[in-house]
């Protein structure tokens, strides 16, 4: 295991795979079968933004390497002038969640859905849970969004001391508890006692979801930074396992390292929200070296796309833009920054949950001499993100053992 020192071998020395978390770029052409037929978080927001502000986003950097020729924008031109690369990447993988999305970029196509429980857990289960936690009982167990369980029934939590307990249309066993009355600590304990009952059903990820406020004292519910997510074990190892074993060191930003358990991933930053994430990548921009930095960019999901908030998620996007061309500015010859999303989350559509959507895909390196971005098209899979990254840090394009995913990095390759 390499510890710091990564020894790249192809043509680039850093790679910086960024995942805008929700940021998806249009239906999948399976989309109907998820109910989520129309859905097309960049487009959509793009106009409701408009609508709604009087003006269109204003994306300089994300359009240049070729975002409006993505999927339709409002505001946004095909790009005929700039730099970088664009496509699409249609998702193999059954779902539409964090962890089939990651997975998938990674090499790790999840051809069997993970387990969901739109009507909650059965009974046994969950007073299994209680006895093994002694906890005086459980608020909820039933499919909600985050936020609005928190205001139904975080009053009775503090009354009770009893965890909220929910999922979504994901995978997902969550708990919400308040961090100073229940404790940050004890919401941990009990998210990683749930974590083995939830190996053997088959749950992707239990979460963490700590709030903090009292309304009866003037201070709203507000849900903080400091969830902490607990996945299943990838079934076998990824392109990350293949990179760190060849020396290359592997950094998360954000929730990364959580959601592969900890696989692959050498060393993790956590991080509290888009701007601290951005804060890191410009840090390490003029510090590390060489490797990978994985970022997980986590507020176009967690705080506008469940909540469907189409003027924060512009707005958000537009800060993003913003803190990419700062990193444009200090990115090397030998460096490569990868742009892309793990599903949707359409802030236009019905409900609260993610959307069934092509990934987004942009790309950039200074040494790239195009004089306009260059169409690597739709990729068969996530998974060509993970062999991407493969071959560009190794000069290798598959690791010797069965992963998906096909490299495009000639294609970038091509006009450098």
């Amino acid at each position: 295991m390499n510890n710091g020192d990564s020894a790249p071998k192809g043509d680039f020395k850093r790679v910086f795979l960024i995942v805008l978390d929700g940021v998806g770029a249009g239906e999948l052409p399976d989309a109907q079968l998820y109910g989520d037929h129309g859905a097309n978080t960049l487009g959509n927001l793009s106009r409701a933004f408009k609508a709604k502000t009087g003006r269109t986003l204003r994306l300089p950097t994300m359009e240049s390497w070729g975002l409006g020729s993505v999927t339709l924008m409002e505001g946004l031109e095909p790009s005929k002038n700039g730099t970088g690369a664009f496509g699409r990447l249609l998702e193999q993988s059954r779902g539409k969640d964090t962890t089939s999305g990651h997975w998938e970029m990674a090499g790790l196509i999840v051809a069997k859905p993970f387990v969901t429980f739109p009507e909650g857990f059965s009974r046994d289960v969950v007073e299994q849970w209680i006895r093994e936690n002694q906890l005086p009982g459980v608020l909820g167990n039933k499919a909600a969004s985050g936020t609005e369980i928190i205001d139904e029934l975080g009053r009775e939590h503090l009354r009770t001391g009893k965890p909220i307990l929910y999922t979504s249309a994901d995978s997902v066993w969550q708990v919400a508890a308040h961090e100073d009355v229940f404790g940050l600590d004890r919401l941990y304990s009990i998210c990683k006692s749930a974590r083995k009952i939830c190996d053997e059903l088959q749950i992707g990820r239990v979460i963490a979801r700590p709030f903090i406020g009292n309304p009866d004292q003037g201070q709203p519910f507000k849900r903080t930074y400091n969830r902490k997510d607990y996945s299943q074990l990838p079934p076998c190892p990824t392109y990350l396992n293949v990179l760190q074993d060849a020396g290359i060191d592997t950094l998360g930003i954000g929730k990364i390292s959580a959601i592969y358990a900890g696989q692959g991933i050498a060393s993790n930053i956590d991080t509290k929200g888009n701007a601290d994430s951005i804060r890191v990548m410009l840090e390490l921009a003029k510090t590390k070296k060489d490797g990978l930095i994985f970022s997980n960019i986590i507020d176009f999901d967690m705080l506008f796309g469940h909540r469907r908030d189409v003027e924060g998620f512009g707005k958000s996007l537009e800060e993003f833009d913003k803190g990419l061309s700062a990193l444009k500015s200090q990115l090397r010859p030998e460096d490569l920054v990868i742009l892309t999303s793990d599903h949707g989350n359409d802030p236009t559509f019905h409900g609260t949950d993610h959307t069934r959507e092509y990934g987004l895909l942009l790309a950039y390196s200074p040494a790239q001499k195009s004089t306009r971005p260059l169409d690597v098209g739709v990729r068969s899979t996530f998974a060509d993100l993970g062999a991407t990254v493969t071959e560009a840090l190794l000069g290798k394009r598959t690791p010797g053992f069965a992963l998906a995913g096909q490299s495009f990095l000639s294609e970038l390759r091509a006009k450098t």
